[in-house]
Parts: C-alpha cells; sequence; structure tokens
C-alpha cells in the first residue's frame, strides 16, 4: 500500500499527518514549531517528528505546505514572511538525505485548496477561492480544477491585496494589506482577547464580542469582495485558525460582499467554512507529494 505523509508548517505549530494514496488518514501528530522558527531549527524538528510519524518507513514521499511561495521546481522556499531567517531556503534539499524520502514544497494555502477540493468543501467545484486566517492571512486558487500558481510558482497570495493605503506596515513591505485586518493580529486589535474566548463569549451571547466578530467580518468582506471581482469563483472558502468562528463572522462578509460586489459578478457564489478545518493544508500537500512524485518507493 503506497503512504505519502502530509506536513503543515506554521508560525505556532507543526502538523503532519500519514496517508493512504486515496487519502485516508493512518496516523497524525502535532508539535510546537521551535521559536525562534528559524530554518535550521524547523528542519531538525521536522526530521524529528517525521521519524517519529512513520518508524516504519512506510512513507516513500513527503509534501510539506510553508506560509509563502516556493520556486517553480518547488524546492526552494522563497520567501515565508512571518518566519524569522527564510529567504531562498532549499529545504527539498535539506530533508531528502535526513529523512531518505522525496520531497515536495508547497505553499501552504494552496495545499488547503487541494485538500479541501480533494476531500473536503470544495469537492466537485472548478472555480474557488481559499483563505487560511490564522497568524497570517495566506490563500489558495483553483481555476477550472487547476491550482493557480502564476508564471514563477509564487501565485496566489490573497492575504497580501492592499485594502487600505494608510493601513498598519505588513511584513511583505505593503500596507494595510488584507492580514492587516484579517488575521488574528488583526482580531486582537479590534479587542485584545483570545479568539477561543472570544468566540465563547459570543456563543454566550455578549454583545460585545459579537460586534467584534461583525466588525471583524466586515473588514474581511472587503477583502473578499476584490478577491470576488477577481476570479468570479463558485466558491470562497474560509479556513485556518480562525475558522472555527466563522459562524459568527460569516454572515458580515457575506453581507459586505453583497453590497460591494455587482450582482453578475457573485451569481451563484457561496462563502462557506472549510470543512477539513486545520487539516486541509497537511492533506493537500500529501495529495500535491503524491500529484508530483508518485506513491511508488524510489531508490536512487
Amino acid at each position: 500500500m503506497d503512504q505519502v505523509i502530509g506536513i503543515d508548517l506554521g508560525g505556532t505549530a507543526i502538523k503532519l499527518a500519514r496517508f493512504t494514496a486515496e487519502g485516508e488518514l493512518l496516523a497524525q501528530l502535532e508539535r510546537p514549531t521551535p521559536q525562534p522558527a528559524v530554518p535550521g531549527a524547523v528542519t531538525m524538528a521536522l526530521c524529528e517528528a517525521v521519524a517519529e510519524l512513520d518508524p516504519g518507513r512506510q512513507a516513500a514521499s513527503v509534501g510539506v505546505g510553508l506560509p509563502g511561495p516556493m520556486d517553480a521546481q518547488a524546492r526552494v522556499a522563497r520567501v515565508c514572511i512571518n518566519l524569522p531567517g527564510w529567504e531562498e531556503v532549499p529545504l527539498a534539499e535539506w530533508l531528502e538525505p535526513r529523512l531518505q524520502r522525496r520531497v515536495t514544497l508547497a505553499n501552504d494555502g494552496n495545499c488547503a485548496v487541494v485538500g479541501e477540493a480533494w476531500r473536503g468543501a470544495a469537492k466537485g467545484f472548478e472555480d474557488v477561492v481559499l483563505l487560511t486566517l490564522g497568524t497570517g492571512v495566506g490563500g489558495g486558487v483553483l481555476i477550472n480544477g487547476a491550482l493557480f500558481t502564476g508564471h514563477n510558482g509564487a501565485a496566489a497570495e490573497p492575504g497580501l491585496i492592499g485594502v487600505d493605503p494608510a493601513g498598519p506596515p505588513c511584513n511583505s513591505g505593503n500596507r494595510g494589506s488584507l492580514e492587516q485586518y484579517a488575521s488574528i493580529t488583526a482580531l486582537r486589535r479590534l479587542c485584545d482577547r483570545e479568539p477561543r474566548e472570544l468566540s465563547e463569549a459570543a456563543d454566550a451571547g455578549q454583545s460585545e464580542a459579537i460586534q467584534t466578530w461583525d466588525q471583524y467580518g466586515r473588514q474581511l468582506g472587503v477583502g473578499v469582495s476584490s478577491l470576488v471581482y477577481l476570479f468570479t469563483p463558485q466558491l470562497v472558502l474560509l479556513g485556518g485558525g480562525l475558522a472555527g468562528a466563522a459562524h459568527h463572522f460569516l454572515p458580515a462578509v457575506r453581507r459586505e460582499v453583497e453590497r460591494r460586489v455587482q450582482a453578475v459578478s457573485r451569481e451563484g457564489l457561496r462563502i462557506e467554512a472549510c470543512a477539513l478545518g486545520n487539516g486541509a493544508g497537511r492533506l493537500g500537500a500529501a495529495k500535491l507529494a503524491l500529484q508530483r512524485l508518485g506513491g511508488m518507493m524510489t531508490h536512487d
């Protein structure tokens, strides 16, 4: 039975899982991301975690999702703006001799949309925009059922579009990017409480918490409106760490899109939370590894 490992590398956690070639979950593991999350420390943490996840070396290939763009060959992490020291890191080259498995890299948002299309909320849809709402705001785009990666592999970065020219500075060099209005940091600017606590407060009917989520949804809706004009998708999916509270902010997002986007550009549009939660990234990374590297064990 062919097996594959999918890894979702985030600013706070590394999520790993081992799957069959059909996407059935066999084993999973979560480890804290080393702090500071410099490339060398993360590389060693990934190697240790893979050894723990797959001690019998049953998986032949590994897909790693990272928060930033890869090179066109999916071997080098060009930049991860919210991880220190991540510029032109040849992570696949570093990992392969240590893991003794073939490795491919992908943007974490791209992984998430591939995972949702394979076994989640985007199954059966051809044109999809997905946003991951977490430490940063990433995302991925499917056009005609295929992953949109741009001419050099660096697309899409929907979290880095500008929504306010005078807004807070972003690690990307932009100012007032969607990330500055839709990330966990952005939510804390509105109300300095943990997202989980804020969600529980809104569940309990606290008006301040409800208003905070509504304001957050309106800010997110401004960015989603621009993305809808650009891609006219059938489906916009919202994932990442904040998606667990989507029931609090989805109505505001939908209202904002309805207010800002002309009817012909949002005809039949659905805006939903991801079905796979935080599991979409590692599943999509595994799927991309299967597509690019195949499932068979290789010996060089």
